[in-house]
């Protein structure tokens, strides 16, 4: 008994000792500048691998045998700090500063939103995100498990992405880079392909829905996706990149910074190739990628930085949206492109696009008082390119050899026919620009109050022409294209069918007032615009009369809300808005002639929103209602005819409503593992129908008009239901691996104006709804891992998309039967993968 007694004792005696031993070292890493908590930031004891990683909240929890220790804490994109200890164990606060330079003024002139303050709804991507989930996707399919997102990759080029937000298409969401719009000045539409190197240099991404953050006077419909990229690195150093993925993908990377140097002076550099056979076949595609950054600081009042980035790339292209029997009735499944064929033994390409945008921004960041700045982006960006079609005879191009184009057969009619020329050639519709543009932001900071003021002013020339890339063994072609020299003799170089240039003079102003006290934000903003439109018609006029006078248009919006902070752990905002926009250039100059359109006149758009947040340890979610209400919208449509060539309806006046929920969370019971997901349901109809649209061919030419009967019929062209659910786990603490599951429902086709069913109400006098295309649901898994080699921090990378191959439908246009039978459009990509490895040194 005496001896049971005293191994108790001894026992207790230990285990106290061991207690004592024991001491929790506690702390939140936030964000320097904006305050917001950093989950998933590394905790670690310095020389160890003892660590652990922050929470939801930013939270973190460190068991250690001693409190006469250092630790590290760090997190990609910020500058890692070292904490000693010496007794403390409650660190409260841990703020983490940018590692690049400027990052805080960019914010600014960005419109970045933050959290619990900024009353819009927001979702952000980090970089790490980009890092482990973007794998081979383009850049836009990185938002897929964000609310009310729905992205494609179209016919499956290198560059095809497009993106709806909300049930709006890119025309309606503003994109910008740094502050910058980037949306084209003519039409609105931003072209993903000429963007497609971005992820390269992304530092990270907000997704605003709905009115958005956005103080530039640009309206945002759907929403804002506002682009933040790399600046100059504080630290010198750099990194190498390599990936290598299905069909031949592979890509490598070099980022190089000089640090911040002792004068001031910091400079970074990232280069990339990209190259790759392409999933769907006959897309081979070649990119490069480039970006400089040089920041200064001149003085404690001034800071320089000039950034300059680009991705000249080409590609092969699935344009034909085939009907849907088609992909499986083809031995090449749902890879079959019906747009490419051989020609002397050669991959020939019916559809190629090429294009290299680069963009130049200068920001000037000058601080006038302590509570005074003025930030200024002056910012220019010259676009060239274009893509390959078929021209002249259509139907020579349906000559087919094991389901290609013939395209050698073409080769020897047009020898054959000798004296006589081609009679079925290659062109390029090229659009190569200039856009000029200077946005400045003028913010006075007193007690509560912040005012806010700016300047966006553009200038745009769009060169719009046709040129022969290929007479296709001819010695050359007759075009009657240009009406001053008709019957003309062309060869390769020569312009064909139109050459006119558009030219738009934008200039805007707006103003914010933002009032913030204890728990409460508010801003009360509105923006005024005039919009400046020209054409010049070199082939359709005579030269003396070739050229409109300037056509203006006034615009105005209007937007206000409010962010309350009910405890720590719960908030609600509501926002609403007016915008009245100006007509794009197409829906001016209606036809593609001279000619003023008597009728174009500003849409106008009233939304409103109502959201709550929660926040506590483990959780973080977001509620969101909205309601968009839509006037006089215009848009145009394209549609491949049976004979290969595309017709174009110029649609006006059209009314919409849409309507939603949106919820979206961050879960994280345990340090080592957290949940993500999402769940948005819309309801987004047409409200009017439409009589007497006017249809034009590829040549622009007047060829007839349809009616439209879609009152109360669905918006197509974007799944109406999404839900997403990501689960991230840590199996050490250097080896993370995830599990996304997306789902999609309520994908209604868009509809095709040239197609039966829509130019007359149906029998019981109700309008015929387009094919409701199956829902579908996809698994995406990735892993990351830390490791050092040779002395170097290593991370290492593999992504499979679509894990279990499965088929659907990703896109389609409604046929004469709306349903599978007579629809188009593309299947999805199946199973891909990809293998990345990044040093830094």
């Amino acid at each position: 008994m005496r001896k049971s007694i005293t191994l108790t004792i001894v026992f207790m005696f230990l285990a106290t000792i061991g207690m004592m031993a024991q001491n929790v070292i506690t702390g939140v890493v936030v964000d320097d500048a904006s305050g917001e908590s950093l989950p998933g930031a590394s905790v670690v004891v310095k020389g160890t691998t003892q660590g652990t990683i922050t929470g939801v909240d930013g939270s973190f929890k460190l068991t250690v045998e001693s409190t006469n220790l250092t630790i590290t804490v760090s997190y990609v994109g910020y500058l890692a700090k070292d904490i000693a200890i010496n007794g403390q164990t409650d660190l409260g606060k841990i703020k983490l500063k940018s590692d690049a330079v400027g990052l805080e003024e960019v914010n600014v002139i960005a419109s970045v939103a933050v959290d619990r303050k900024t009353p819009v709804a927001v979702s952000k991507v980090d970089p790490v995100v980009i890092e482990e989930k973007l794998g081979t996707m383009e850049f836009p399919q990185i938002l897929k498990s964000t609310p009310s997102v729905y992205a494609t990759r179209q016919g499956g080029g290198y560059g095809d992405s497009r993106i709806n937000l909300r049930g709006f298409d890119s025309r309606n969401i503003a994109v910008m880079i740094n502050g910058v719009p980037v949306n084209d000045m003519e039409n609105g539409w931003v072209y993903w392909s000429n963007w497609a190197g971005l992820a390269d240099v992304t530092r990270s991404m907000q997704v605003q829905r709905g009115l958005g953050a956005s103080r530039v006077a640009l309206p945002s419909v759907g929403g804002t996706i506002n682009v933040l990229t790399k600046t100059t690195d504080m630290k010198k150093g750099g990194s190498v990149y390599t990936s290598i993925g299905n069909d031949a993908y592979n890509k490598t990377a070099l980022t190089l910074s000089t640090g911040k140097m002792e004068n001031g002076l910091a400079v970074t550099g990232s280069f990339s190739h990209t190259k790759g056979d392409g999933y769907v076949n006959g897309t081979q595609f070649e990119a490069w990628s480039y970006f400089f950054n040089a920041s200064k600081r001149l003085n404690t009042k001034h800071m320089l930085s000039f950034t300059i980035f680009g991705a000249p790339q080409w590609h092969g292209q699935r344009s034909s949206a085939l009907k849907l029997a088609d992909y499986y009735n083809s031995p090449e499944g749902i890879k079959y492109n019906a747009d490419w064929g051989y020609k002397d033994g050669q991959v020939y390409y019916l559809r190629k696009n090429f294009y290299h945008k680069p963009q130049a921004i200068l920001n000037h960041y000058w601080n006038l008082t302590d509570n005074t700045t003025l930030s200024t982006a002056y910012y220019a960006s010259w676009g060239t390119g274009g893509g390959t079609g078929p021209y002249g005879n259509y139907s020579k191009f349906d000559y087919r050899r094991e389901g290609q184009i013939d395209f050698d057969r073409i080769v020897d009619e047009n020898i054959a026919r000798g004296a006589l020329g081609s009679d079925a050639i290659m062109r390029a519709s090229r659009n190569d620009h200039r856009w000029y543009g200077v946005l400045s932001n003028l913010r006075h900071e007193m007690d509560n109050l912040t005012v806010s003021t700016g300047l966006d002013v553009r200038y745009y020339k769009g060169e719009h022409f046709r040129e022969v890339t290929d007479l296709l063994g001819g010695q050359y072609y007759v075009d009657n294209g240009d009406k001053n020299e008709p019957n003309k003799i062309v060869k390769e170089g020569d312009k064909i069918a139109y050459h006119n240039d558009g030219l738009v003079f934008w200039t805007g102003t707006y103003g914010q007032v933002e009032y913030n006290v204890n728990k409460l934000s508010t801003f009360v903003a509105g923006t005024f615009s005039e919009v400046f439109y020209k054409r010049v018609d070199y082939f359709n006029y005579a030269p003396d009369e070739n050229s409109t006078a300037w056509v203006p248009f006034i615009a105005y919006s209007g937007k206000g809300g409010a962010n309350y902070n009910l405890t720590d752990n719960h908030n609600i905002f509501f926002n609403a808005g007016y915008i009245a926009r100006q007509p794009d250039f197409r829906s001016v100059f209606l036809n593609y002639k001279n000619d003023v359109n008597p009728n174009a006149k500003d849409e106008k758009i009233l939304s409103f929103e109502l959201g709550y947040g929660l926040r506590t340890g483990a959780l973080k979610m977001n509620v969101n209602l909205f309601n968009t209400e839509w006037k006089d919208k215009t848009f145009i449509k394209s549609f491949r005819q049976p004979d290969g060539s595309y017709y174009t309806a110029n649609i006006e006046g059209v009314n919409a409503l849409h309507r939603g929920v949106e919820m979206d969370f961050r879960y994280q019971p345990v340090k080592s593992f957290y949940m993500t997901g999402m769940v948005s349901v819309g309801d987004y109809r047409w409200k009017n129908n439409l009589e007497n649209i006017i249809l034009t061919d590829e040549n622009q030419n007047e060829v007839g008009t349809v009616n439209l009967y879609i009152k109360d019929v669905p918006v197509g062209d974007a799944a109406q239901t999404t839900a997403a659910v990501g689960l991230n786990y840590y199996i050490l603490k250097d080896l993370k691996i995830g599990a996304d599951w997306n789902y999609f429902d309520r994908y209604y086709a868009k509809f095709d104006p040239t197609q039966g069913g829509y130019d007359q109400p149906a029998d019981d006098g109700s309008n015929i709804e387009p094919w409701k295309v199956p829902s579908y649901n996809l698994l995406d898994l990735n892993l990351k891992y830390k490791f050092k080699m040779g002395g170097f921090n290593t991370t290492l990378t593999a992504k499979i998309n679509n894990l279990f191959d499965t088929e659907y439908v990703s896109d389609a246009i409604d046929g004469s039967s709306h349903n599978w039978d007579t629809a188009t459009g593309y299947m999805g990509f199946g199973r891909t993968w990809s293998v990345a490895l990044k040093v830094k040194f």
